[in-house]
């Protein structure tokens, strides 16, 4: 009877375990997220709150949250995310060289600890980049004396889980004299590439592969809505790879870039770029002109990220 059991339970187990793995495979065909069910129903989904930026002379105030929103991610695909401002990637900040950042976080998080890390400033993190408890804000102060185009970010441990459920963003410092290029240029836009894992997996963070990759929070944000430009104009464009694990070669089909800034810094200069290489927290600011009216693919030249959505599009008129 008792190898009979064995048998028996052998046999229960492998039965279990094919199943899963055709659970897994079947979702993993369809590319649903599990988080879809879960976030809809069962988790935190609090409304998205505007940042308050107020500026007086060369100080700048900033309010932001931190805040647990649902966020659509691909069609049909809600993300229970961790944010700041109920939106990923978090707000687009601006500022100037040599302004001081009066910076305020309001934790609405009930449960979970966040922080702020800012890349463009020099500060003890032990001091200034520390958490703000559940239903707590803390002030912090900076200069910010380095112009570049920076990514910002949650610095709460363990940070890979705070950075891939969406606390990120950019913070531009414009160079006291600008760039060299000011006069040239048209338009101006943002990009900011970044992954999503599936939920609540802690181990696909650290050794799996990514999901989607995906340019300003999900992989219909640009190509849905297109970029627009006029032909012969020049265009800007600051963009930045939040990671958290994958490198980005940013690529503008259809043109050569003209000229590059590498992390925004008006002393890195390079000319006559095809693709530029952004690391994890690595951004640039690069600047090219379309000549033809059409649309202008520009995507990750890590082409299996852009099957997963790291694809966007510039849609050029007369």
């Amino acid at each position: 009877m008792c190898q009979q059991f064995k048998v028996v339970l052998l046999l229960t187990i492998m039965i279990v375990l094919a199943g899963c793995s055709f659970f897994s495979i079947e979702k993993e065909n369809k590319k649903v997220d599990i988080s879809s069910d879960i976030a809809t129903e069962t988790l935190l989904d609090q409304p998205p709150i505007d940042p308050v930026i107020t500026r007086d002379g060369d100080d700048v105030y900033i309010e932001m949250t931190s805040q647990v929103t649902n966020v659509e991610i691909s069609e049909g695909v809600i993300f229970n995310a961790w944010t700041f401002n109920g939106t990923v990637p978090g707000p687009d900040l601006k500022v100037e060289q040599g302004d001081t950042l009066h910076f305020t976080l309001k934790n609405l998080d009930p449960i979970v600890p966040h922080s702020m890390d800012f890349h463009a400033v020099h500060a003890a993190p032990s001091k200034k980049f520390i958490d703000v408890m559940p239903n707590e804000e803390g002030t912090f102060v900076y200069s910010a004396n380095n112009p570049g185009v920076f990514m910002y970010h949650c610095a709460t441990d363990p940070m890979i889980l705070h950075v891939a459920n969406g606390m990120y963003g950019v913070i531009i410092v414009e160079p006291k004299d600008g760039y060299p290029t000011d006069d040239e240029i048209d338009r101006e836009y943002t990009i900011i590439q970044s992954e999503w894992y599936p939920y609540d997996d802690y181990d696909a963070l650290e050794n799996g592969e990514p999901q989607y990759v995906v340019f300003n929070g999900s992989d219909f944000a640009l190509t849905k809505t297109p970029l627009e430009a006029k032909v012969g104009e020049k265009i800007r464009l600051y963009v930045s790879n939040m990671g958290p694990n994958e490198v980005s070669s940013f690529h503008v089909v259809g043109t050569i870039m003209d000229t590059v800034y590498l992390d925004g810094n008006p002393h890195n200069v390079l000319k006559g770029m095809q693709t530029v290489m952004l690391p994890a927290s690595g951004g640039a600011i690069v600047e090219f002109t379309l000549t033809e009216a059409g649309d202008y693919p520009f995507l990750t030249h890590q082409l299996n990220h852009v099957a997963k959505g790291a694809i966007g599009k510039i849609r050029v008129t007369e």
